[in-house]
């Protein structure tokens, strides 16, 4: 059944009109027609199932027939804020796989050693939308603007269990022997130059603990989803 990305739809509604962006791809490219079932998620873990009533291809008209909260919620919050890489394509490829394996919030810090200094929001934003859409999934992950990594872990808002995965010399754990089952969960990841020491120093100021994803040296977008899948193996 084909899905639709719909953030404004709520609960109570019996109907619903798609976007004309929606419409268009649903009467011009799918080629649905009236009566013809299709899904709606919200982003927020929403999940209709509707018919549609009207097949407009600038406002098409939609009868709710079911809804459903809390589809697919997981037990944890992932919370990954990661260094933007030098190809955004490689920075997209993390973004969609970790919407598939499970991540919450993406926040892009920019660091000492970081080779992109911008990120186009919109841009990551569409990735996130079809990665969720493709997926069958009803949550769709909030992206943060990109933020100076000492701005960052200076935040009065962190919360949860912190980590930092960096490549430096000291004593790390594994993901999967630090993080507790459960609860909110915050892991930075560094760009292919690693944290620098200052970052290193000050991540443990603010109490983020080490962790290590084994002896090879990944890139970013690999670590990143690493963080992510070893959590999803941890609360599973």
């Amino acid at each position: 059944m084909h899905l639709f990305y719909t953030p404004d739809i709520q609960p109570q509604h019996k109907a619903f009109i798609l976007s004309e962006e929606e419409s268009k791809h649903a009467v011009r490219v799918l080629r649905l027609s009236t009566g013809q079932p299709l899904q709606l998620v919200d982003g927020k873990g929403g999940r209709y199932t509707a018919v549609i009533s009207d097949a407009h291809p600038k406002r098409t008209v939609l009868e709710i027939t079911t809804v459903s909260q809390g589809d697919g919620r997981r037990p944890n919050y992932l919370h990954i804020a990661v260094a933007p890489t030098k190809s955004i394509d490689r920075l997209e490829w993390f973004l969609e796989k970790a919407t598939e394996v499970g991540v919450d919030e993406i926040t892009p810090i920019i660091c000492d050693h970081s080779e992109r200094k911008e990120v186009k929001l919109e841009r990551l934003y569409k990735v996130v939308v079809a990665a969720m859409k493709q997926s069958q999934g009803a949550y769709l992950p909030k992206i943060n603007p990109a933020t100076r990594f000492a701005d960052f872990v200076s935040g009065d808002d962190l919360s949860g269990q912190c980590f930092i995965a960096h490549c430096a010399e000291g004593e790390k754990r594994h993901l999967t022997e630090a993080m507790q089952r459960g609860g909110e969960a915050l892991i930075l990841i560094g760009p292919e130059g690693d944290f620098s020491p200052g970052e290193i120093d000050a991540a443990a100021h603010a109490g983020f603990k080490p962790i290590t994803f084994g002896r090879a040296r990944l890139r970013t977008e690999t670590a990143a989803l690493m963080a992510c899948w070893e959590t999803a193996l941890i609360n599973r």
